[in-house]
């Protein structure tokens, strides 16, 4: 989820003290990198706590050694992300997160703890956070105390209530057995991914890291609504109100983003990512149908479509299906063509990917995409038949995290193509 409203201001470092020097060896092979043999890193599961000023947003991962180089594997909720990108030299270490450009460094201490900061590039030079790793499985939010809080159904949110510049509405989805409990919001643009938490009391804690997003929960059940926080890393904190509705719906996700009056058709040519141009006016796009995919590879919403994507042009471009990915970048070309072929064999993507920009706010957007009315989110999805004509455009992305809206819009997604490809002039496509 990546428009336009505020969480969209979100994917060099400055380091002091002891930790600068250790860094820096790692980095630039110094002394301690050349003549320190790499400090043990016990096996298994560990625990880790971003600090977000007075808040701790926790997390885990697994460190592996097996057979080969040791690799670790962060877990976020249902979510299994293997990282293999790590540097041991002396007591440092150093770990590069796939997809995203943002990693963890930080100083060994022992076996069983790790001292550091996390560093998210694209949303600044000095932006970090500090965290603290430690060996073993502890409790996300500590220990809990019982709870009779029921949080079933939907629940109608609004995040930054009463401010007309920044609020928006979403829905949440929550799941609890015993005192865990996981879930997501599903907003106009896409959803938070997967959140995992407990409940406590009148009280419910949520959080997710996932390489690129470090969020954080809070509420408390008041009456009958819950009045709560939502922390985005420590550049962006608003408060949340939610009332149980399960007749509440978001607007109708394919209705948010249209072409611009005097546009009938999708024309672009940009750069292709393994050189020359990609364009909708190629012979071999021709009489097929195309999905193009308006995203950013900063954005796991963007990552969510692209596997769904994939899944689906594997399965029907014999059939005459290509979906085309947009890249809107937050790099020159020369940083974003080698950034997106890496983005594209991580994930195995099999389609073409075109270079749209160096695209750092809606206004650019808009102009080298001056068919749409406005580009409210990444991503969005843009369907066109045999013919050449625009038979829907849907905003936004519900993942996996949403459970049933993602296999609901799956399913429905597949019946379009399908149609589509069978020559259908009447194709509607509705989500939950």
């Amino acid at each position: 989820m990546n428009g336009w409203h505020p969480l969209g201001r979100t994917c060099h470092i400055v380091f002091s003290g002891l930790l600068l020097g250790a860094l820096m060896g790692c980095d630039h092979g110094g002394p301690a990198a050349q003549h320190d043999p790499p400090a043990p890193v016990r096996e298994g599961p560990w625990s880790l706590t971003l600090a977000l000023g007075n808040r701790s947003l926790p997390a885990s991962f697994s460190v592996v050694h097996g057979k080969g180089p040791l690799h670790l594997i962060l877990e976020n909720g249902e979510e299994r992300i293997v990282v293999e990108d790590v540097v041991l030299k002396g007591d440092s270490i150093l770990v590069q997160l796939p997809l995203f450009e943002t990693r963890l460094r930080g100083v060994l201490m022992g076996d069983s703890v790790i001292q550091g900061e996390w560093a998210n590039t694209i949303k600044g030079p000095d932006y970090i956070i500090p965290f603290r790793a430690q060996a073993g499985r502890m409790p996300s939010f500590g220990e809990v105390g019982s709870s009779t809080l029921d949080l079933a159904g939907n629940w109608k949110t609004t995040f930054s209530p009463g401010d007309t510049s920044n609020a928006y509405p979403a829905i949440g989805l929550f799941e609890r057995t015993g005192d865990r409990l996981r879930g997501t919001f599903l907003t106009e643009t896409g959803d938070y991914r997967y959140l995992v938490g407990a409940v406590d009391g009148d009280s419910l804690r949520l959080s997710c890291f996932d390489g690129s997003h470090a969020f954080l929960f809070l509420a408390r059940m008041k009456d009958d609504s819950l009045h709560g926080r939502f922390w985005s890393g420590t550049h962006w904190q608003e408060p949340w109100v939610a009332v149980r509705d399960d007749a509440f719906t978001l607007r109708d996700p394919d209705s948010l983003t249209t072409l611009k009056e005097g546009h009938d058709m999708v024309e672009f040519s940009f750069p292709g990512i393994d050189g020359g141009d990609v364009s909708t006016q190629d012979h071999r796009f021709r009489n097929r149908v195309l999905l193009v995919q308006v995203m950013g590879s900063w954005c796991p919403n963007c990552v969510d479509e692209a596997r769904l994507l994939s899944e689906f042009h594997r399965k029907y471009h014999a059939s005459g299906l290509d979906v085309v990915a947009l890249a809107c970048e937050r790099k020159t070309r020369e940083e974003a063509i080698p950034h997106l072929r890496r983005w594209r064999d991580k994930l195995g993507v099999p389609y073409e990917i075109a270079y749209v920009g160096n695209v750092t706010n809606k206004g650019e957007a808009h102009r080298k995409l001056p068919f749409l009315d406005r580009l409210m989110s990444y991503p969005t999805c843009i369907a066109i038949d045999r013919s050449g004509v625009v038979r829907r455009i849907h905003t936004g992305f519900s993942g996996p995290g949403t459970g049933e809206h993602y296999r609901r819009y799956k399913t429905e997604l597949e019946g379009m193509i399908r149609e589509l490809l069978d020559g259908s002039t009447e194709v509607a496509l509705r989500s939950p």
